[in-house]
């Protein structure tokens, strides 16, 4: 009798220990949001510290993302993405890249910002799109909502101006100012999308597999300037 006791007794004990360990998983808040007081390299050149991945099915990622030559390499298949293990807000990102080649349903591709968890194909964030001649639209996924001009709130959000990017195989530059609950996106220097009163303004980054296959030589977030009236009126 004795022995069955010490044993229940072991076991009722683990048992409310894994209660516990589940309780501080679940229940601990996530850290919050990182807003950068100088330039981060994102990517480093070298490897993927830093980024996690998800991809449709659970795939190997280095079946889909891969680093050589100082150049994150995407093959767009299959769908998924790569994301900073942090989040951010209030940041200005640059992300240099371009497309290896494009194809009929083989043009898509996208940079997130705000990205949610759960981790999921396709998760709660702001897409600015990726897809060829469309870069500059917003696509804003598990039901996030924003404005333009004062404009109802919308899921999606057409670029301003006729695209603006380089032909295959040049590299590109996308640049996109989270700042509070608002958003600007430039392709090459020129503003092609702005939005305000975002339903989200911080999360993680991410790079998105959608079969577009393409490189990435630069993705880095930096500060934002001094607020000032010259600066809102930009």
């Amino acid at each position: 009798m004795k022995i069955f006791i010490r044993i229940g007794l072991v076991a009722v004990t683990s048992s409310l220990l894994a209660f516990v360990s589940v309780q501080n998983l679940f229940g601990a808040e996530p850290p919050a949001p990182v807003t950068p007081s100088e330039p981060i390299e994102l990517f480093n050149g070298k490897d993927f510290s830093g980024w996690t991945f998800c991809l449709r099915g659970n795939t190997e990622p280095s079946n889909t993302f891969t680093v050589s030559n100082g150049l994150v390499h995407c093959t767009g298949q299959p769908y998924g993405y790569m994301r900073t293990e942090t989040a951010y807000r209030d940041y200005r990102l640059t992300v240099e890249w371009r497309f290896v080649k494009v194809a009929p349903n083989a043009d898509n591709t996208g940079v997130f910002v705000h990205v949610q968890p759960p981790d999921k194909v396709w998760p709660t964030c702001i897409e600015n799109q990726g897809q060829y001649h469309h870069q500059g639209d917003y696509v804003l996924m598990g039901g996030l909502t924003c404005k333009r001009n004062g404009t109802p709130q919308t899921r999606f959000v057409r670029m301003l101006e006729p695209q603006n990017e380089n032909p295959v195989g040049e590299w590109n530059l996308y640049e996109i100012v989270c700042s509070g609950d608002t958003l600007k996106t430039y392709m090459n220097g020129k503003l092609m999308n702005q939005a305000a009163e975002c339903s989200v303004s911080s999360g993680a980054i991410a790079l998105q597999s959608e079969g577009g296959e393409f490189e990435a030589r630069k993705v880095t977030i930096e500060p934002l300037p001094p607020v000032t009236t010259n600066t809102l009126s930009k």
